[in-house]
C-alpha cells in the first residue's frame, strides 16, 4: 500500500467519523457506559459459543513466565508450538500455523516478520504480561478482521477504559533457575471522565537452559519492550485511542537455525476509533490505522560455518493497514456488519558474504571474496479487501449467521536477482481476486445446551517466501529453497460440528459439569508445500548435502480432520477437575504423507483448587508417539512423552501475590515434534531440539 493510499484510508477513516458524529445523539450521562474498542471477534456469550473461545491471561496465577507471547498457547486445547530456541516461537492450530492463522493484536494489528526464518514472528514484539486475553476463531467463519484460512487469533491488550477512575498499576518480577531467567514488569495507568493513559515497561533475560539430561540448549535472549497507549472520548459515544509500542531483542541464540539474532527492533503506531449508539439503523463504526516496523539484523559470528564464511544479513519488514467496520439494524434482532479493509507488507535486505577459504578443500584464501544476496528482492504484497456478514434469529432457538468476503491481492518483486529472472523471465506484478464465504447455524436447545454446524471456504494467497525467495534454507529440512510467483491461493473448505453443555448440581459435592466437543473436516484446494524440483541447481555450496532444490508448488489432493473435547468438573466448591484432548489427521495425497507440521494427539488433565486468597494447581500433560510424518520435509517419528507441572500461589495482603511454580518436576527428556532441530552448531548434529527439563519458578507482583 503507497503512502497516497494509506492517506486516502485515513482521511475517509476520519472524514467518515466526523459526519457520523453530527447525526449521533449524546447519552445521558447518568448512564454513561464506557466505550469499548477492543470488543470479541464474534458476538454472542463466548464461553457457549463452540467455534470461538477466549482465554484470559492471568501471568499472577501462571506463575511460570512466558519467554514470549507463544507461550500463552501453550496450554489451549488444539495448539503446539513450533520452537527454533526460546524467543522464536510460532503458534500452531490444528495443523495451520504462519500465515495459514490470521494472527492480529487488537481486532486487526499486524506485525510481520523480517527474518525468512521466522526468528521474529508477530509473538515477540507484543509484551506478554500486557495481553489481557486470546481470542481464536477456530476456522474461517469470519472475515471481518481480515482473510482468514485456518483461523484467527486477536491478542487482546489491556482495556484500560473499563476500569475504575482514577490511577492503578503493578510491577512484577519473575525468576527461573533452569537458565537463570529475570523477568519483570511495570504498569501504570489513569482513567479519568474523559481521558486515559497505559504505559508498560517489560525486561526478559533467558540464558540457556538444560534438557532432562543436562544437555545445554543454546537459546539465551535479551528483550526490552515498551508501550504507550492513550484513549480520549470526545462525546458520550466517541472514542479515539492511540497506541505505540517498541521492542528491542539483544543477543538472540537460534538452536534451531544457522544463524543468531544480533538485533531485532520493532515500533508500532496505531489509531482506533469508535462511534456508539449512531441511529437506529446504523448503530457502531469501528475504524483502524496502523503502521508496524520490524529491522532485523542476523549473523553466524557463533557458528562453525564462521571459520569458511562470515555472513551478516540486515533485513527488515514495513506493514500497512486499516480497517473501517459499519454496524447495521435494519430490522429488529438483525445484526448486519459490512467493512473494508487493507494492509500492505513490503520487505527489503540482503546478506553480505565474507568467503575465507576454499569451498572445496577448506584453504585460506590469499584474499578474501565478498558477496552480496538479496533475501527479498524488494517485494511487496498488497491486499484490498471487503466483506459482508450478517446474525439472524430464525426463532428462539436457531441463530443464522452468513458472511462473504473479496480480497484483491497484489503482489510485486522491484529487484530480482538474475538467475530468479532466468528462472521467470515474465516476472511484473501480479493481481488475484479471492472470494470466502461462511455460514453457520447455533441451535440451542437448552439454555444449558448449544449446537453449532458452521461451514467456511477461506482462501489464502501465497505469502512472499513461497513466491519470492530465491535459494535460501527456510524450513526444517537442510534444502535451498526457490519460490513461485505463480502459485494459486489456497483454499479451505473447512465443516464443523461444534456441541457445548453444563450440567449444575444441587445438594451434592459436585457444583457444574462443563462439557463439549468439536469435530471438522477440511478439504484443501491448492495446497502450498515445497518439492524437490530436478530442474534447479544447487546455488549456494553445491558439493554438500543435500545437492537437490526445493520449489514451492501447488498440490492437488490434501485434507485435514481432527477434533477437541474437554469436560470440567467443579466440586467441593473450591475445587475442579478438567480433561481436553485434541488430534488432528492430515493428508498430502500427492505423496502419500502426512501434511508438514502436524501435531500428536495431546490429552491433558488438570487438578486445581482456589479460594479467594490461594490457588493451587497440578497438571499432567501427555503427548503421544507422532508416526504420522511428512518425510519429504525432513520430519522424523517423534517419541510420546509425558509432563507434570505444580504451581502455587497466594494473595497474603490486598495488594501483593507470591507464586512459585515447578514445570517438568520428574525432569524428563522429550521433544515436541515441531520442534526445529539443531542447525549449525558445534556440538549437536542435526537432531530434534529438546525442550527444558525440570525447572523451577518464583513470581511476585505488587499491585495498586
Amino acid at each position: 500500500m503507497s503512502k497516497r493510499a494509506m492517506a486516502k484510508l485515513c482521511v475517509l477513516l476520519f472524514g467518515t467519523s466526523v459526519s457520523l458524529a453530527q447525526v449521533s445523539t449524546v447519552q445521558d450521562s447518568l448512564t454513561r457506559q464506557p466505550i469499548q474498542l477492543n470488543e470479541v471477534l464474534v458476538e454472542g456469550k463466548s464461553k457457549s459459543d463452540p467455534v470461538f473461545s477466549t482465554f484470559t491471561s492471568e501471568p499472577e496465577k501462571k506463575i511460570v513466565q512466558s519467554k514470549n507471547v507463544a507461550d500463552l498457547f501453550k496450554d489451549i486445547n488444539g495448539f503446539a508450538l513450533i520452537k527454533r530456541g526460546n524467543y522464536a516461537i510460532d503458534p500452531s492450530f490444528r495443523a495451520s500455523q504462519y500465515e495459514q492463522l490470521n494472527v492480529q493484536f487488537n481486532g486487526g494489528t499486524k506485525v510481520m516478520h523480517a527474518c525468512p526464518n521466522r526468528m521474529d514472528p508477530i509473538t515477540t514484539h507484543v509484551i506478554p504480561e500486557e495481553i489481557e486475553r486470546v481470542e481464536v476463531v477456530k476456522g474461517p467463519y469470519t472475515f471481518r478482521y481480515g482473510p482468514t484460512f485456518g483461523g484467527i487469533v486477536n491478542l487482546v491488550t489491556q482495556e484500560v477504559e473499563k476500569q475504575e477512575k482514577g490511577y492503578h498499576g503493578k510491577v512484577n518480577f519473575g525468576g527461573e533457575n533452569n537458565g537463570n531467567a529475570i523477568t519483570s514488569f511495570a504498569n501504570v495507568k489513569y482513567v479519568g471522565e474523559q481521558f486515559d493513559a497505559n504505559f508498560n515497561f517489560g525486561f526478559r533475560d533467558f540464558g540457556n537452559y538444560e534438557d532432562g539430561d543436562g544437555n545445554e540448549v543454546p537459546s539465551s535472549f535479551k528483550s526490552t519492550d515498551y508501550g504507550v497507549q492513550v484513549g480520549y472520548n470526545p462525546t458520550e459515544n466517541q472514542r479515539i485511542q492511540l497506541g505505540f509500542r517498541q521492542s528491542f531483542g539483544r543477543d538472540v541464540l537460534h538452536a534451531g537455525l544457522p544463524m543468531d539474532t544480533e538485533i531485532d527492533d520493532s515500533n508500532v503506531l496505531s489509531v482506533d476509533y469508535k462511534l456508539d449508539n449512531i441511529s437506529d439503523g446504523l448503530k457502531t463504526l469501528n475504524a483502524k490505522v496502523y503502521r508496524s516496523k520490524v529491522d532485523h539484523v542476523m549473523t553466524n559470528g557463533l557458528r562453525p560455518s564462521f571459520m569458511m564464511m562470515e555472513a551478516v544479513s540486515e533485513v527488515d519488514a514495513t506493514t500497512l493497514g486499516g480497517r473501517i467496520e459499519l454496524e447495521w439494524r435494519p430490522v429488529e434482532n438483525f445484526k448486519l456488519y459490512t467493512g473494508v479493509d487493507a494492509f500492505s507488507v513490503g520487505r527489503t535486505g540482503n546478506r553480505t558474504r565474507l568467503v575465507k577459504r576454499n569451498m572445496m578443500t577448506g584453504e585460506l584464501l590469499p584474499m578474501p571474496m565478498t558477496l552480496v544476496d538479496e533475501v527479498w528482492q524488494d517485494s511487496q504484497i498488497d491486499d484490498y479487501g471487503a466483506f459482508v456478514e450478517g446474525k439472524y434469529p430464525l426463532s428462539e432457538k436457531f441463530l443464522l449467521n452468513i458472511g462473504a468476503r473479496y480480497d484483491m491481492v497484489r503482489s510485486k518483486i522491484d529487484a530480482p536477482a538474475d538467475d530468479f529472472v532466468a528462472e521467470y523471465p515474465n516476472l511484473g506484478s501480479r493481481t488475484e481476486h479471492n472470494v470466502s464465504t461462511t455460514a453457520s447455524v447455533k441451535y440451542m436447545a437448552t439454555s444449558n445446551l448449544l449446537f453449532e454446524l458452521a461451514y467456511g471456504r477461506g482462501v489464502r494467497s501465497a505469502n512472499m517466501i513461497e513466491r519470492f525467495i530465491n535459494h535460501f534454507t527456510v524450513g526444517q529440512d537442510p534444502y535451498e529453497y526457490v519460490g513461485n510467483p505463480y502459485l494459486d491461493a489456497e483454499v479451505n473448505n473447512q465443516f464443523e460440528l461444534g456441541v457445548k453443555a453444563k450440567t449444575n448440581f444441587e445438594g451434592f459435592a459436585f457444583n457444574r459439569l462443563d462439557y463439549g466437543a468439536s469435530i471438522y473436516y477440511s478439504i484443501y484446494d491448492n495446497y502450498i508445500v515445497a518439492v524437490i524440483d530436478p530442474t534447479l541447481d544447487k546455488k549456494y555450496m553445491p558439493i554438500q548435502e543435500p545437492t537437490e532444490v526445493k520449489r514451492f508448488t501447488n498440490l492437488d489432493k490434501a485434507y485435514k480432520t481432527g477434533f477437541e473435547i474437554f469436560g470440567e468438573l467443579a466440586f467441593l466448591n473450591d475445587f475442579a477437575f478438567k480433561t481436553e484432548l485434541s488430534y488432528v489427521y492430515t493428508k498430502n495425497q500427492d505423496l502419500d504423507e502426512s501434511l508438514p507440521l502436524t501435531p500428536p494427539l495431546v490429552t491433558r488433565m488438570n487438578l486445581s483448587f482456589e479460594k479467594e486468597k490461594i490457588w493451587a494447581r497440578a497438571t499432567y500433560t501427555l503427548t503421544s508417539k507422532q508416526t504420522d510424518i511428512a518425510a519429504s520435509f525432513g520430519e522424523r517419528t517423534t517419541d510420546g512423552y509425558g509432563v507434570v507441572d505444580l504451581s502455587f500461589g497466594v494473595k497474603p495482603f490486598e495488594h501483593l501475590t507470591l507464586g512459585v511454580a515447578a514445570s517438568n518436576i520428574f525432569d524428563q527428556t522429550y521433544n515436541n515434534h515441531l520442534n526445529f532441530s539443531f542447525v549449525n552448531q558445534a556440538d549437536y548434529g542435526r537432531v530434534p531440539i529438546n525442550d527444558p527439563g525440570r525447572n523451577l519458578s518464583a513470581f511476585v507482583q505488587y499491585s495498586f
